[in-house]
């Protein structure tokens, strides 16, 4: 694994195969490992990219900044990916993956061929719920405790654990300051809640032009009507209805992340290898 310095954090990357680029970002604040056996089977025909966005994964804990994390996670991936010199490329993840990929293509659509999107977010609940999963614990834990709460929480912990710079980065910061940062990129969500998808509004959503492939989710997150509605707003995407089973679905809902993930990736192997075979053919098919 290299590390890069990408708008003030070391960022933990990986490149896999050979040719064409694909950057693939994992859902909620999971690491790169949860997207690595997608990237592995698209490895054998593309140059993928995996990596740990700020603050996730061994990647630097930087909280503060202008603009929703959100935001920050979609300049970095630009940034990260002219660094590495792979920009335009196929951009892809799944839940928060989704959102910085669509991000990415509203504030740097010149890096974008094409969209492999899977597991949309939207809706009321998924708003309030990812916003107090991101960002509302943290405040309680500040709030009671100050950053040796904040440095104490499962999820800070396991941040300083795969790179123990964090844990300086973390207490040299004010509570009250952590708070408010927390706070606003929290709006980010609460905003969201009754947009197509959250982050975008119509109209942002309607010049996204890219050639595109959406798996749509089917739980209280990811309600199978947000990517269907993601579907009917982008003007060059198509639908692969591949709907969690029963079995994947008690597999999340019991906490088993790594069961639902590795079938979540296996079956989406021969979508986005068709989508991406397809759609490479349509560019240099001559006119």
């Amino acid at each position: 694994m290299a590390r890069a310095m990408i708008n003030g954090a070391n960022i933990n990357y990986e490149i896999l195969g050979r040719g064409t680029p694909v950057a693939l970002t994992p859902g909620g604040r999971m690491d790169m490992e949860a997207v690595r056996s997608l990237a592995e089977a698209l490895s054998s025909q593309y140059r993928v990219l995996i990596y740990d966005r700020q603050n996730c994964g061994a990647s630097d804990v930087v909280i503060g900044g202008e603009l929703s994390e959100q935001e920050i996670w979609a300049d970095s991936l630009h940034a990260l990916l002219n660094h590495l010199g792979m920009a335009p490329a196929y951009v892809g993840g799944g839940s928060a993956g989704c959102r910085v990929s669509l991000l990415l293509a509203l504030r740097h659509l010149e890096d974008v061929k094409g969209l492999l999107l899977w597991w949309v977010t939207g809706g009321p609940v998924a708003a309030e719920r990812l916003g107090y999963n991101y960002y509302g614990q943290f405040i309680e834990a500040a709030q009671s405790g100050g950053m040796e709460a904040v440095v104490k929480t499962d999820f800070f912990a396991e941040r300083i654990q795969q790179n123990p710079g964090n844990r300086q980065r973390l207490l040299a910061m004010d509570p009250a300051r952590f708070c408010e940062v927390m706070t606003r990129w929290r709006s980010f969500f609460h905003e969201g809640a009754h947009k197509p998808v959250i982050g975008a509004t119509v109209e942002e959503l309607q010049r996204i032009a890219v050639p595109t492939v959406i798996v749509p989710g089917n739980d209280e997150i990811h309600p199978r009507e947000v990517g269907e509605g993601l579907h009917r707003l982008l003007p060059q995407s198509e639908l692969a209805l591949d709907l969690a089973t029963a079995q994947e679905l008690a597999a999340m809902q019991s906490g088993d992340f790594a069961t639902f993930r590795e079938e979540r990736n296996r079956r989406l192997v021969p979508i986005f290898s068709d989508f991406l075979a397809r759609a490479e053919a349509t560019r240099v098919r001559p006119s």
